[in-house]
């Protein structure tokens, strides 16, 4: 086993166990800087924005004037108006729409605090066996599933429904490497199955909406027959918010699982560069591709392999990896057809269309790493 440092950032996210009067004070620094979010956008639209120095520089100033922003985190204050910079800096680049006003009801409300060490010694952020101390807070129980390794960032505590969450930001971290992962694979994604694998791999897919689907439904109607606004409507209401989160839960949970064990396994995955927003124009498909959130699992694949030395290299998706034989490389445009789900070439090779696919994504994803 060797143990190395891992230069990128690495998450962790964990539920906490606040009292009374702890949940009280994080609805408030929610609460407050949702508040100075909007603030500060609301004086942008009007006088131009000007720079996030200038805002936290008025903080001060804006405490005098409320008194009730001295009670929160101020570290989680300026921490507000970074992210509306950052949400400006977005729409400067064109990356993102012009920053809108923060809703108080979102299913999942946050607030981030940074990590820094006092001149007394003392540091805003402490973690000892199972507790967290966060500032203003003090030390609150979370479930701690693993050791947290590595030095924090910043931590974000978030309220969802009726639990609280903090997502602990972590760098340099050090990895145990395993001495098992020298396989090299490559995976067709798909929805009848979740993936294929070269090694003959076929991985069901679960299927995590269509199993609560019918519940969903009755929720939903029963939502429909009630007074919108109402304490009924309301208590529906949360039951299908409660909903949608335990099936969000559970696939990134078998995403985790499943990404976790083969870039534990594998040193190199081959995987299709696939184009899921076009994909998703498919009124017909778009449900099930949502559902089986393959853009999330490539990208829990891409930074879980820079922790495991695991190389995850990307097919371009006009490469016709159904179509190409995988023993003698000619190509059999009939496969085209969706329906074609298992053919025989001219060279004598039967061939499983999915299978297929995957042992043509690692050849070309090899070919793709020697030139």
């Amino acid at each position: 086993m060797i143990k190395r440092f891992v230069p990128t950032k690495k998450g962790y996210k964990t539920r906490i166990y606040p009292n009374q009067e702890q949940k009280e004070l994080i609805n408030k620094t929610i609460g407050s800087c949702r508040w100075v979010y909007n603030y500060f956008l609301e004086k942008a639209k009007i006088n131009g924005y000007e720079s996030k120095t200038k805002y936290i520089k008025q903080l001060p100033q804006l405490k005098n004037e409320h008194v009730w922003l001295k009670e929160v985190d101020s570290i989680a204050l300026q921490q507000a108006v970074r992210d509306l910079d950052q949400a400006f800096q977005n729409f400067f680049d064109g990356k993102q729409n012009y920053p809108q006003f923060k809703s108080k009801k979102h299913s999942r409300l946050s607030y981030r605090t940074q990590y820094f060490k006092r001149s007394s010694g003392t540091e805003s952020i402490e973690i000892q066996n199972n507790k967290i101390k966060l500032p203003k807070l003090s030390w609150i129980e979370f479930n701690k599933h693993q050791e947290v390794k590595g030095n924090i960032l910043n931590v974000t505590v978030s309220k969802e429904i009726d639990k609280y969450y903090i997502s602990i930001n972590l760098k340099d971290v050090i990895v145990t490497e395993v001495n098992y992962n020298q396989g090299e694979i490559g995976i067709d994604l798909g929805i009848k199955d979740f993936a294929i694998t070269s090694d003959s791999e076929k991985i069901e897919n679960p299927r995590h909406l269509q199993k609560y689907q019918d519940k969903l439904v009755r929720l939903q109607k029963k939502l429909a027959r009630k007074e919108e606004g109402s304490n009924n409507w309301q208590k529906v209401k949360q039951k299908i918010v409660k909903l949608h989160r335990k099936i969000k839960n559970v696939r990134k949970d078998f995403l985790h699982k499943l990404s976790t064990r083969l870039v534990k396994e594998n040193q190199l995955i081959a995987i299709e560069n696939l184009n899921i927003k076009g994909m998703l124009k498919n009124s017909k498909l778009a449900k099930h591709i949502q559902d089986v959130s393959w853009s999330k699992f490539v990208n829990m694949l891409e930074y879980k392999g820079k922790w495991y030395n695991c190389i995850v290299e990307k097919v371009n998706n006009f490469f016709p990896s159904s179509q190409t034989c995988s023993e003698c490389g000619k190509k059999n445009p009939k496969v085209k057809d969706l329906s074609v789900r298992n053919w025989v070439c001219k060279c004598g090779a039967t061939h499983d269309r999915d299978l297929n696919a995957s042992l043509n994504i690692l050849k070309q994803a090899k070919k793709q790493l020697a030139d």
